[in-house]
C-alpha cells in the first residue's frame, strides 16, 4: 500500500497580492509628490537680470484691485492686455491680505490666455531679533 504522491500545481498568490498590495501604496504615497514642487534652498549664481521689457508684473492690492505694470485693470480687461504675451515671463505680487480666491482666480485667467511661466513675487523673511 504505497501512496502515490501528485505534484501540486496550484500556485501560491498570497505572496503576490502581498507585494502588488505594497507597490499600491508606495505609489499612492509618491505620486502626489511628483505633481508638486518641492521648496529648496537654491544657490546664488550670476547672471543677467530680466529687463522691464521682458517681464510683466500683475499686482493684487489689499483692495483687491489688479494692475498690470501699475495700470489698473480689471479681472475681465487682464485677458485683452495680455493676449498674444504668452511667451513673456510674468510675475504674481499680490498682498498678504487678499483673499485666496482672488489670487487664484487671476492665475487661471493667466493660464487660460496661455501663461505657463509665472513667478510668485515674495519679500524675504527677516530674522526678529529675541
Amino acid at each position: 500500500m504505497e501512496k502515490q504522491r501528485q505534484a501540486l500545481s496550484e500556485i501560491n498568490v498570497t505572496p503576490f497580492v502581498d507585494v502588488m498590495l505594497v507597490l499600491l501604496v508606495i505609489f499612492m504615497v509618491t505620486a502626489p509628490l511628483l505633481q508638486q514642487g518641492l521648496d529648496v534652498n537654491l544657490p546664488q549664481a550670476s547672471g543677467k537680470e530680466l529687463s522691464p521689457a521682458e517681464r510683466i508684473i500683475i499686482t493684487i492690492k489689499r483692495d483687491g484691485k489688479i494692475y498690470l505694470d501699475k495700470i489698473p485693470v480689471s479681472i475681465d480687461t487682464l485677458k485683452s492686455s495680455l493676449a498674444g504675451k504668452s511667451n513673456r515671463d510674468v510675475f504674481l505680487k499680490a498682498d498678504k491680505d487678499v483673499p485666496y480666491g482672488l489670487v487664484v482666480e487671476v492665475m487661471g485667467e493667466l493660464r487660460e490666455i496661455g501663461i505657463e511661466r509665472l513667478g510668485m513675487v515674495t519679500e524675504p523673511k527677516t530674522l526678529s531679533s529675541q
